[in-house]
């Protein structure tokens, strides 16, 4: 049996195990209608391209409504990323409506709507399938490739993940439509699951990290019925394909908030299933500098984020893996190892085993491994290679790493001053610090003796 399939054979029986779609209730309560002059939103907030995709649709017959993260975050005074519609018309319809409309997506169709650089998604109502239906879906070998159920708004809110993320602005007549209670849960600032949250977790195991990601953001509060089952679950993780992870510690820790996302993920035993050897370093008591050398990085993340710079993921992803990558290559150093080789041998090996879990793409790593290697080579003050390592491709970035590393205890602050002053130096300091790094190493030069011609002997 070729190994193509045996995969095969697995996909197919994971399709006939994969969970039902949730369930709405048998029979589920009316919408809660809040009136213009119930809610903050102001039509002035909306972007003009999503204005105008909600009135042609309006014009054309069709309902039209915005609905997830940019209506949460319209009522809490916050101006929204992006734009989400939705609306009963299918996207063949939508293409039919807008001349400047692209249909995406095979799995699930969804229209992108073009203002020059702008685009408005549109997507359809999505529907729940029973048992017994497959509507407009396609599977192969137990994969589902088009999951094209459509429904009506009840059952789009059902779907969704949480309660605040299920409100819907009518723009009919400027209301916000609430099917699952999460107006109540917005001012509340509590999160709330939509469903049996065990369930949805075991559906979708990514929606533990999107609670702690938006409870985070928004300052909420996650519910009880939320949160009680996350430790326990915390290893489902270990299922979902290492691409998408990747994607999704990029939007934990590059969002702005990333000191509190980490405690967060730690105190829900999120932070192990995503990063095993950092967990099992930071768990060890005896020293105290692993914790805070982390959390400095992160809080410099957020500040670069909160300033409008760019933040490098390598750096990111360097600091939460030095102390696994320091530890290995220490071990190495004990047993007689160079310095430089030992911690591009431990970059290398924490890097592998790393990218099981989630998929760090080699324009990161390379650069990670890069900063961890020059590390050692910051000690070595003598003759020219403080000069070559100034020349170094990475040199600024493991300089910054250097500098994290003295802050939080686990470098010599002094030697971090060194390369301080010595990089912005002009070239006879540069020699004259050189110099004295020589004798305060103990490796003054020898005097040179003067060769003197042996006298003749008679």
């Amino acid at each position: 049996m070729t190994w193509h399939t045996k995969i095969a054979i697995f996909d197919f029986f994971k399709g006939l195990f994969r969970p039902l779609a949730p369930r709405p209730p048998a029979d589920p309560p009316g919408p809660r209608i809040y009136a213009r002059s119930e809610h903050c939103i102001s039509r002035a907030l909306i972007s003009d391209p999503a204005l105008k995709v909600l009135y042609r649709l309006k014009k054309e017959g069709y309902q039209a409504y915005l609905v997830g993260g940019c209506v949460r975050d319209l009522l809490l005074g916050r101006e929204p990323k992006d734009f989400d519609v939705v609306t009963n018309a299918r996207p063949e319809e939508i293409r039919a409506t807008f001349r400047n409309c692209r249909l995406i997506g095979r799995r699930f169709r969804l229209a992108h709507v073009h203002f020059g650089s702008q685009i408005v998604e549109v997507a359809t109502f999505r529907g729940l399938a029973q048992d017994d239906e497959t509507g407009d879906r396609v599977l192969e070998n137990g994969r589902i490739l088009r999951d094209n159920v459509y429904g009506t708004i009840e059952e789009d809110a059902f779907r969704r993940d949480f309660t605040v993320n299920a409100l819907y602005y009518n723009i009919a007549d400027f209301s916000v439509v609430d099917y699952m209670g999460g107006m109540e849960d917005h001012k509340a600032s509590t999160l709330k699951l939509i469903g049996e949250p065990e369930a949805r977790y075991r559906e979708d195991p990514v929606r533990m990290l999107r609670a702690i990601r938006f409870a985070v953001r928004l300052g909420f509060t996650l519910h009880p019925s939320c949160a009680g089952p996350i430790p326990q679950m915390a290893p489902l993780l270990r299922q979902i394909p290492a691409p998408r992870l990747y994607d999704e510690v990029m939007k934990l820790f590059l969002g702005g908030y990333a000191v509190q996302t980490f405690e967060a993920l730690r105190h829900y035993r999120l932070f192990g299933a995503l990063f095993p050897d950092t967990e099992f370093s930071l768990s060890r008591e005896e020293q105290g500098f692993p914790l805070t050398f982390v959390a400095q990085a992160l809080d410099r993340t957020d500040r670069r984020v909160q300033e409008g710079k760019d933040v490098a993921p390598h750096f990111l992803f360097a600091a939460l893996l030095w102390e696994p990558v320091r530890a290995h290559a220490e071990n190495q150093i004990r047993d007689g190892a160079n310095d430089i080789v030992a911690y591009q041998e431990a970059g290398a090996d924490i890097v592998t085993k790393q990218i099981h879990q989630i998929a760090i793409p080699r324009s990161v790593s390379q650069p990670m491994r890069d900063i961890w290697a020059l590390q050692p080579r910051f000690a070595r003050l003598q003759g020219g290679r403080p000069f070559r390592l100034l020349t170094h491709p990475r040199f600024r970035a493991a300089y910054d790493f250097l500098v994290l590393r003295a802050e939080s205890g686990e470098a010599e602050a002094a030697l971090a001053d060194w390369w301080t002053r010595f990089q912005d130096a002009d070239e006879p300091e540069k020699k004259a610090m050189l110099r004295e790094a020589d004798r305060g190493n103990g490796r003054s030069k020898p005097r040179r003796r003067r060769h003197r011609p042996r006298k003749a002997v008679a």
